[in-house]
Formats: structure tokens, sequence, C-alpha cells
């Protein structure tokens, strides 16, 4: 069965199978939220997340390739390319990261309250003070030692290219003078770039899982790339246009 516009072939057996396993491996991590993270240490608390989004991409049937050389430890600002919900338990896979999201992906049905588990910093564009009150709450993180993870364009794309970024949450990593880490994220299906899979325009949370459950070779890329280091003096625009920059040459060099 493919979509009409996309070509997306989709086998809906696969589909059915993989639901009923994702659905009942969230159902487990809102209880284990519920009823364990209490109990936990915070340490403690990111590992499990690591190890539950490890096994939701392995149910979505998302293979996850890490390239370059991820900073594992201490206090970093990973700045990523946006394609999919996908994205943020990629990262999460690979280590525990508080991601900065807008606000209305709170209200998205389950998956709202996923990213909210993860450690999401949800950010009201709509208020004046929400760049401020957010980039606090990551120089917080910062101060913890966590990873915080950005998607600078501000929405998802398809993946094959980069829009402008937005630098005034680079601030935070400048005034915690905190190293930003550009990654690039490549969708892939069957060994070729996949922009049918990335959760953009007017489609559907629903439409989407159905395009990605049902697909077969599904690979998402996550390429760390050098670190740009950040000290008390470095502009936040400059450092912006500088992670965009790299972000680009990896997507269009592929």
């Amino acid at each position: 069965m493919a979509h009409p516009y996309l070509g997306v072939e989709v086998a809906p057996f696969l589909f059915l199978l993989r639901a009923v396993f994702v659905t009942v491996w969230i159902l487990l991590g809102l209880l284990t939220e519920l009823l364990v993270f209490p109990l936990l240490s915070r340490k403690r608390r990111r590992d499990v997340m690591s190890g539950w989004s490890r096994g939701l991409m392995a149910m979505c049937g998302v293979r996850v390739r890490v390239l370059g050389d991820p900073l594992l430890n201490g206090p970093v600002l990973w700045v990523a390319n946006h394609v999919s919900w996908v994205d943020i338990f990629v990262f999460n896979r690979v280590r525990t990261t508080s991601f900065v999201a807008k606000s209305d992906i709170r209200r998205w049905p389950v998956i709202g309250l996923l990213v909210a588990w993860a450690g999401t910093l949800f950010i009201d564009r709509g208020q004046r003070q929400a760049v401020r009150e957010a980039s606090g709450q990551m120089q917080d993180c910062f101060a913890y030692g966590d990873a915080v993870g950005l998607f600078p364009e501000g929405t998802t794309t398809d993946g094959l290219d980069v829009l402008p970024f937005h630098s005034g949450l680079f601030d935070a990593a400048v005034q915690s003078q905190v190293s930003v880490q550009p990654v690039a994220l490549r969708f892939l299906r069957r060994g070729r770039r996949a922009p049918e899979l990335a959760f953009v325009g007017e489609q559907t949370l629903v439409a989407n899982l159905w395009f990605l459950l049902g697909a077969w070779g599904v690979c998402v890329e996550c390429e760390f790339l050098p670190i740009l280091p950040v000290t008390a003096q470095t502009n936040r625009s400059e450092l912006a246009h500088r992670a965009r920059a790299v972000i680009r040459q990896a997507l269009i060099a592929q």
C-alpha cells in the first residue's frame, strides 16, 4: 500500500505488529514515570530514560547509527536539525538529553507526555520572557553537568537542508561557557535519504506513525560534528551561524 503523494510503501501487518509493541512500551514508560521515578536518583532516572528510548526506537523499527564523537560526559549543548518527533528519542538513546521544545508539543497526544518525561524544557513563544526563562533552565541543566538539546530552526523540515537558526537560546551556552556540538540528523530508508519520513507540514501524528511503523529499513544517522568552543566573549549569532554551516555541509554532502 502506498501513499498517493509521497509514494511510501507501507506494510499494514508490520504497522499493526509494531503499533502493539510500541503501545505496551509507552504504557510501561508512563507507569515507570508515575511509580518508579519518585524512588530513583537523578542519575538513575536518566539511565532508565536512555534505556527506554533504546527500546522505543527498536520497536519502531528505527536503527540508529552514531557517527563522530559525541560528548558523553559533562555539560554540552547539542544543536541539531529537526526532522521528526523521533529526534528527541534518538538523542536520548545516545545520552539522556534535556531538549528545548515549543510548548505546543506538550499537548500532543501521548508523545507530549513522553517528551515531558524525557526532561524536555518547554518554551512558550507567545510570552515575552520565554527565551529568558528557557535560558535559565538550560543553565540549571548545565550546572548539573547535563546535555541539553536544541533545534534552532524552530520547526521540522524534510532533513535535506537546514533553515536559518534562531540564535537566542545559544546565549545559555555563552553565559555558562559550555561547548556547543553540532549534530546532523539524516533519515534513511533502505539506504537512501527519506524525506517522506519527516513529520512536517499539515501531516498528522497518526499519519506519520503509519509511514514510520509500516516501513522497512529505516535508519537515522546521528553525526556528531566537531565541538565549537565557547568563551564569555563568543557572539551568539556567530555561534549559531557556524553551527548551522557545519550541519548544512554534513547534510548536503551526503
